[in-house]
């Protein structure tokens, strides 16, 4: 269902690329997404499922590259172009959104670096794949940590009794990695490299990590069976271990002086870019419960003719618009300001989550019992909402990071 735009900056480019990646994510991602919903998780990864198929389809039409500049061979968008393609793909499956999200994490941080021996290993392997084979994961969440591995500024992200279970000793100039990464790695069982986040300096805490960028066929590394889970289950998630698995020198981008700042970075991205997911999730319920109430008759007349359900529609539609507007100006404004304002990311992240989940909820609730079947596709939209409040950060530790960072620009202010 179309919305009025209220963006009066978008061009006639911004515009086509709406409409064509709209077009995808509802004739090709939404299907393919409910389909690997009713699969058993390891039947999901598997070599010749249909989210290869879907990923490679994703691959070809240059979405991977969204976040690759022009000058690399991407499709070097603005953060508004940005923008519409995470919210319009994850409007016909977040999952899937998610996932071409993560793939691009190597390439993403090598294209920063500018070194010419990590753009030839990781960005132009990446821009030029078109079968999915080159992925990438964001290897950060560990079984004893989570959301507090996304707490910079916090007290204890300095604690030195606190450290990242995966670790990094140097030997001869090269890394040797040992530890575990959680099964909430997404692209975890399907990638072939990671965005690896390890701790350097255990006397810093959390705060004494590092980066590397590291191919997942590298000795040492394995992975465990994919985790089945309540929702976004398009999405494969999973497990890795690193046993003495060994990373050159060179690879390793980020050391515990810049790892605070590159963590916030990060965060400003990855929660601005959930905001914009999220929206699109709260579309396509909202667009799936108008067009319910206008079919279903209940009373003798139309859904859409009760009052209570015109109201009902009216505070979703609010969500919905809200979520956009907010999501956008975020990741418009961080994606242009360096270092990014990572509240604004936050808050994003966090309100729009929220407002998914209860869209979907209210959807449901206007669905009545169709709306707890799986016959129809509103119940999986609202499992895949109830899980982005949790992921790349749980809401309440997020929003206590967020609370830190204004008090902290109270006081010094």
């Amino acid at each position: 269902m179309a919305y009025t735009e209220l963006c009066l900056e978008l061009t006639d480019e911004h515009e086509h690329l709406k409409e064509e990646v709209h077009r995808f994510a509802v004739e090709v991602l939404r299907p393919a997404a409910i389909a690997l919903d009713a699969l058993p998780a390891n039947e999901v990864v598997k070599r010749g499922s249909i989210y290869w198929d879907c990923m490679a389809q994703m691959y070809r039409q240059g979405y991977h590259t969204v976040l690759i500049s022009d000058e690399y061979g991407g499709l070097g968008l603005d953060p508004l172009g940005v923008h519409i393609v995470w919210e319009e793909i994850a409007y016909g499956s977040v999952g899937f959104a998610v996932s071409l999200g993560c793939s691009c994490f190597n390439a993403f941080y090598a294209t920063m670096l500018a070194d010419d021996r990590i753009t030839e290993k990781y960005v132009i392997p990446f821009v030029q794949c078109k079968d999915a084979s080159v992925m990438s994961c964001w290897g950060i969440t560990e079984p004893d940590h989570g959301s507090d591995n996304l707490s910079p500024q916090s007290t204890f992200f300095r604690d030195a009794q606190l450290t990242q279970q995966v670790k990094a000793k140097k030997k001869n100039g090269d890394w040797v990695i040992n530890g575990q990464k959680s099964a909430w790695i997404s692209n975890g069982p399907v990638a072939s490299n990671v965005a690896l986040f390890l701790n350097l300096d255990p006397s810093k805490g959390l705060s004494g990590g590092g980066i590397c960028l590291l191919d997942l066929d590298t000795p040492g590394v394995s992975r465990g069976k994919p985790l089945d889970k309540i929702g976004q289950r398009e999405l494969p998630q999973g497990e890795l271990f690193f046993d003495n698995a060994v990373c050159p020198g060179e690879f390793m981008i980020i050391d515990p002086e810049s790892y605070e700042a590159m963590t916030e970075l990060t965060l400003g991205h990855a929660n601005a870019t959930m905001g914009a997911y999220f929206t699109g999730v709260a579309q396509a319920a909202y667009d799936l419960a108008v067009k319910y109430s206008t079919e279903r008759v209940q009373g003798g007349k139309r859904l859409c003719d009760h009052q209570w359900v015109q109201k009902k529609l009216f505070d979703m539609f609010v969500k919905v618009e809200t979520s956009r507007s907010f999501s956008r100006s975020a990741m418009v404004y961080n994606m242009n300001t360096t270092p990014p304002d990572v509240k604004y990311s936050i808050a994003s992240k966090v309100y729009c989550t929220q407002a998914a989940f209860e869209v979907t909820s209210d959807a449901i609730q206007l669905f009545g019992g169709y709306g707890l079947s799986k016959e129809l596709p509103i119940e999986k939209l609202f499992r895949d909402a109830r899980a982005g409040m949790i992921e790349d950060g749980s809401n309440d530790s997020l929003s206590m990071t967020a609370g830190r960072m204004i008090l902290k620009e109270v006081l010094e202010g």
